[in-house]
């Protein structure tokens, strides 16, 4: 069955909505996130948020009004809205380059979807990140570009880069030692694995649409 894909817009920087959603998919703003989807010429299913960043409450459409003190960010509440929506896949747009502390916030915001065997992209300027959790991530062929793997997790164990320009086998990551940084594709159709652990992957903006989560890597 088909992945229902859950796209949403959020306050930070916007660098660039490159979506078309289809009719089966969820498409959410997350406060002033509303306005990046409007000069984009896209209608959301659903707006969230206390408004602070947009400093008015829509009147039109889905409104979701949150109060200002609250323990989920806006950005946060869009995800488990549309994890009751019934998507499994989140493709997170404006969630970096505004303030560094909700960046963080949202990395831990895939940290949350790949525990609960989930996939979350996260939108930068020239990059996508991702992570995953006890399970793999399949690359098709790549011809160039810088791939980075770091240890969400105190301690990632049986971590496999296969087909990359550096490789490991069953090698140990941690969160205090940047071992996978600037790792590179070589044209090769390649993969990441982890046996037990978090890891966040960073790769080239666009590839995303060549990559494929599974549980386990068969070569592994």
């Amino acid at each position: 069955m088909k992945k229902r894909r859950c796209y949403i817009a959020g306050a930070g920087e916007n660098y660039g909505l490159n979506f078309t959603s289809e009719k089966e998919d969820y498409v959410i703003a997350a406060d002033a996130g509303l306005r990046y989807l409007e000069d984009a010429g896209i209608t959301p299913d659903l707006i969230v948020g206390d408004f602070d960043t947009l400093e008015y409450v829509p009147q039109e459409g889905n409104v979701l009004k949150l109060p200002a003190e609250k323990d989920d960010t806006d950005m946060f509440t869009a995800v488990k809205e549309g994890i009751r929506a019934g998507c499994t896949e989140f493709h997170i747009y404006g969630g970096t380059g505004g303030r560094i502390d909700h960046t963080i916030a949202n990395l831990q915001m895939l940290a949350y979807l790949s525990e609960k065997k989930m996939q979350g992209y996260l939108y930068h300027k020239d990059c996508v990140l991702t992570m995953i959790t006890d399970r793999a991530l399949i690359f098709d062929r790549i011809d160039s570009g810088y791939v980075s793997v770091f240890s969400h997790s105190e301690r990632s164990t049986g971590v496999y880069l296969r087909n990359l320009k550096y490789e490991l086998r069953d090698a140990v990551l941690t969160n205090s030692f940047a071992l996978g940084v600037s790792n590179e594709f070589i044209g090769k159709k390649s993969s990441i694995s982890v046996e037990k652990g978090t890891l966040l992957i960073c790769f080239p903006r666009g590839a995303e649409g060549k990559t494929n989560m599974i549980e386990r890597d068969c070569e592994s």
